[in-house]
């Protein structure tokens, strides 16, 4: 069952959310051992808030589809009162003054805080295995990645540890675990959810978005978090809109773009996962039609020297006073930041806006563009290198390759899961819309879904 079926069993009486709460926490007792998806757990304060729901909703109460569900938050996401450590020493025993917006809507909705979920120091890397608390491991494979930053989160929803999580995304770090660990992801349209109170790594770059076992689950939880905000500057303005109301419409007459820089040097199970991909969407009438993307190798460049630049600003401080308590592959990464010049900003953020806009002007032709999340299966914990066939490549940069054009430009991306390898590893496809399209992915990614499980 999805949050929006267990939810419609509490509003009927049928579930509590205390046994809900105590299942989880029974479930974390078993596996985080194992899998480490959470730094800190909040067993008591959960049954507490757990005892009150249902008190409420006994009264006839009932705040909405999240009133009693247990779930979790990066630990980069600030939460009043409760640690918050970006997975570093440095922060070992922060406790926040103040919650992040997307926490504070969230828990006026009735969700319960279950716990802060594992993160790659300060989200500086998209393999999730370099935290001051250890790595994630996925669910699936204990030995593998679960992707990162957001690794915790993923594995914490895949493990049914949690019933959906938040995490950031500034270079794929919320699609990467999803694809990874076989969950829903979204990296909404910049400035849709609120970052007030998400700890920064790249300013222009970072997203909060939604983490889910279902897109339905995802959907319905990205209308709450939706909405401007004026405590974040890069905050931006929309109507309000109910991301739900496609879901279910036909595809038929559709077309899906296949833009082929997405699919070099991509791992041949993979390959063959988006072939199957393809053609069930032919099946429900969509046209599949192959589509050129100019200018993305410049933008992935750009994507690059804007992340090492931010990133170099704001950990300043931490690299003049904590570089020692550092781990050691993020100092490299934060040292190597610092080395990008001015000038190589300026000149990327100049021409940001035309190569967004020229990445754009696919949507002319297509509704949406459909490609891997990951070139690759999720690799063993701390490798680096990889062969893609008979080309060599870095895990890191693999892992980033397909997601990170899209927090450059800032469109919505949804990874969806597609099944798994020979190994039993899963496997997940990426949707892209225009800016503001997230109700047409959650359409697409609905169909798929429903057409296949």
């Amino acid at each position: 069952m999805d949050v929006c079926a267990l939810s419609e069993a509490i509003r009927e009486k049928k579930l509590s959310p205390v046994e809900l709460v105590d299942q989880t926490l029974s479930a974390i007792e078993k596996q985080n051992e194992i899998v480490n998806a959470y730094i800190t757990v909040c067993a008591e304060s959960a049954r507490q808030e757990a005892a009150k729901a249902e008190a409420a909703i006994m009264r006839g109460e009932w705040k909405g589809i999240w009133h009693g569900i247990p779930v979790a938050i990066k630990d980069m996401i600030f939460t009043r009162g409760v640690r918050t450590t970006m997975g570093s020493k440095i922060y070992e025993n922060h406790i926040p003054a103040y919650s992040a917006t997307v926490v504070e809507k969230w828990q006026e909705a009735g969700a319960i805080l279950i716990g802060k979920t594992n993160t790659h120091e300060f989200a500086y890397g998209p393999t999730g295995d370099k935290s001051y608390f250890g790595p994630s491991r996925n669910p699936y494979d204990p030995r593998k990645i679960t992707g990162g930053s957001s690794g915790g989160s993923g594995a914490a929803v895949a493990a049914e540890m949690a019933l959906a999580a938040l995490g950031t995304d500034t270079g794929g770090s919320v699609r990467i675990p999803a694809a990874a660990c076989g969950i829903v992801g979204m990296k909404p349209t910049f400035g849709l959810v609120s970052k007030y109170g998400a700890f920064d790594l790249a300013y222009t770059l970072d997203h909060v978005g939604p983490m889910t076992k279902s897109v339905r689950d995802n959907a319905s939880l990205l209308n709450l978090l939706a909405g401007s905000d004026p405590n974040d500057p890069y905050s931006t303005s929309r109507p309000a809109e109910d991301f739900t109301r496609l879901l279910g419409e036909s595809l038929r007459g559709k077309v899906i773009g296949i833009p082929g820089w997405y699919y070099q040097h991509v791992e041949e199970e993979i390959r063959q996962a988006l072939q199957q991909v393809c053609q069930v969407y032919r099946d429900l009438g969509a046209e599949v039609r192959e589509v050129e993307l100019p200018g993305i190798d410049e933008l992935l460049n750009g994507q690059r020297i804007t992340i090492q630049s931010e990133a170099a600003a704001i950990h300043e401080h931490t690299l003049k006073h904590h570089v020692d308590e550092l781990d050691g592959e993020v100092r490299e990464r934060l040292a190597d930041s610092v080395e990008i010049r001015g000038y190589q900003y300026v000149q990327v953020q100049q021409r940001r806006s035309m190569l967004t806009a020229q990445f754009n002007e696919v949507f002319a032709g297509v509704d949406v563009l459909l490609t891997p999340t990951l070139p690759i299966l999720p690799t063993d914990i701390g490798q680096r290198e990889i062969m893609i066939g008979d080309h060599p490549d870095g895990v890191r940069p693999a892992l980033l390759r397909l997601t990170s054009p899209t927090n450059f430009t800032g469109n919505p991306s949804l990874s969806v899961p597609c099944g798994f390898s020979q190994t039993g590893l899963p496997i997940g496809f990426q949707l892209i819309g225009a800016h503001g399209q997230e109700a047409k992915l959650y359409q697409y990614g609905h169909a798929y879904e429903s057409e296949t499980c």
